[in-house]
């Protein structure tokens, strides 16, 4: 096998063994900024695209802060709910927009708690990258001919996933808006 096939062999055994952190571990105490970005890049590192590539910078929480996506800190310093939403926003921002991330974190919140809520986002989350690691295992060994055909797979794939995502939130938000219009009469 060539290079690329080996990196991407042992990548996938590194998501394999990749679990995001359960609720109850993460921090109880609150983090200060510069502690929030060691932590959060530290445990998104295996899912970025390459091992120097950052998820989360200072300017991202502070843009999510200042749009309302994540709640103020408190004195500038970071919950365990903030490292949840936090781990949720970044992996889902590769997907969606961060309009589309605040929805569908609010309509979370509503019916859930923030720790059941991180809890079915992790479980899910483990379930779809387990079941993508189990397709590339399979296309290694057509090397990088089956490799890129699985590339273009799940790029479509993520496509019509992302705009299927899109219409239900949009949807959603119509009917909210409709929902409040009615009450508002």
């Amino acid at each position: 096998m060539n290079e690329a096939v080996d990196r991407i062999q042992e990548w996938i055994e590194r998501i394999q063994q990749y679990r995001p952190v359960e609720w109850d571990r993460l921090p109880e105490i609150y983090l200060y900024m510069d502690q929030v970005l060691t932590y959060m890049n530290k445990q998104l590192e295996p899912l970025a695209r390459t091992e120097d590539t950052n998820l989360l910078t200072s300017s991202m929480i502070n843009n999510y802060v200042k749009d309302g996506v994540l709640p103020r800190p408190e004195q500038k310093k970071y919950s365990r709910e903030h490292l949840a939403m936090l781990t949720v926003i970044c992996m889902l921002k590769p997907v969606l927009a961060i309009p589309d991330i605040d929805m569908l974190l609010k309509g979370l919140l509503e019916d859930n708690s923030s720790a059941n809520m991180y809890e079915r986002f992790c479980s899910a989350q483990s379930t779809a990258l387990q079941d993508v690691c189990k397709r590339v295992e399979s296309a290694l060994p057509e090397g990088e001919a089956g490799l890129s055909r699985l590339a273009i797979e799940l790029s479509i794939e993520a496509d019509a996933r992302r705009t299927t995502v899109e219409r239900i939130l949009s949807e959603l938000d119509a009917a909210k808006k409709k929902k409040e219009d009615g009450n508002a009469e």
